[in-house]
This record gives C-alpha cells, sequence and structure tokens, in this order.
C-alpha cells in the first residue's frame, strides 16, 4: 500500500476565528501553528502547505502568566555596533498585541519558503472585529 502525498492543488482550505480573550498565549500560540501547517488533517504532509487560515480576535486580551509580562523580554538588532534593542512584553502589548502572537506563532512554524508561505495565512486583530466575513470563518474553541 503507497502512503498518499497530499498536491498543493487539491487541498481545499477553511477559515477558522479564534477568540484569545483570556487564553494562554503559548497554548493559542500551539494550536495556531498546528493548524496553520494542516497538522490536524488525516492527510498531512510535511512538505506541502495543506494548513488552513486562522484569524484570531481579541490579541490584547491574551495572557501570560508568573511574571513573564514584567520580566519577559524581545530583542532586536540594527545589525550596528550597539544596536541592541530590548523591549518588555508588557509594553508589546500596550503597543501592538497583534506582533505578540505573530512571533510566538511564527517561532512554532518551519523557518524556511515553507514557512513564510504558512504565515501568510494567519491574521491577527486586536479587537473582536475582522474584515473577513466574507470567508465565512467557522468559530474554534481552544481548550483553556
Amino acid at each position: 500500500m503507497k502512503t498518499y502525498q497530499a498536491k498543493p492543488n487539491e487541498i481545499e482550505r477553511k477559515w477558522y476565528v479564534i477568540d484569545a480573550k483570556g487564553k494562554t498565549l503559548g497554548r493559542l500560540a500551539t494550536t495556531v501553528a498546528s493548524i496553520l501547517r494542516g497538522k490536524h488533517r488525516p492527510y498531512f504532509t510535511p512538505n506541502v502547505d495543506c494548513g488552513d487560515h486562522v484569524i484570531v480576535i481579541n490579541a490584547d486580551q491574551v495572557v501570560l502568566t508568573g511574571k513573564k509580562l514584567q520580566q519577559k523580554k524581545y530583542y532586536s538588532h540594527s545589525m550596528y555596533p550597539g544596536g541592541l534593542k530590548a523591549t518588555s512584553y508588557q509594553t508589546l502589548m500596550e503597543k501592538k498585541p497583534e506582533f505578540v502572537i505573530t512571533k510566538a506563532v511564527s517561532g512554532m512554524i518551519p523557518h524556511n519558503r515553507l514557512g513564510r508561505q504558512m504565515i501568510k495565512k494567519l491574521k491577527v486583530y486586536r479587537g473582536s472585529e475582522h474584515p473577513h466575513a466574507a470567508q465565512k470563518p467557522e468559530p474554534l474553541e481552544i481548550e483553556a
């Protein structure tokens, strides 16, 4: 018996909407990354993008446990000497909470062309409104 290999033109993509209100960042990110990769499908193929589109709403109400909100840092470098910048997650959550979720999810998918293609299917919004009603997204509940 041969193993089934999914082909990119045979894949039907769905749209899911996830409410991040009160959800832990890491647990939310693992679920979203799994859906983006397509691991919930019976015909998952590692070298083909067979995942679905994910819309995350209420990104500003995601929760970090413990003292991570004050102690966890996001580092970026300008590639110039002394160009290291550190920002706390509390500052990031106030200014751009969409970036926090996108950064957590992008760290959990492959770091290659396929991963860059997968992360484009993630849409994150600060509030409870999103402009993707025409795609008829299905609500997806995550266990706390």
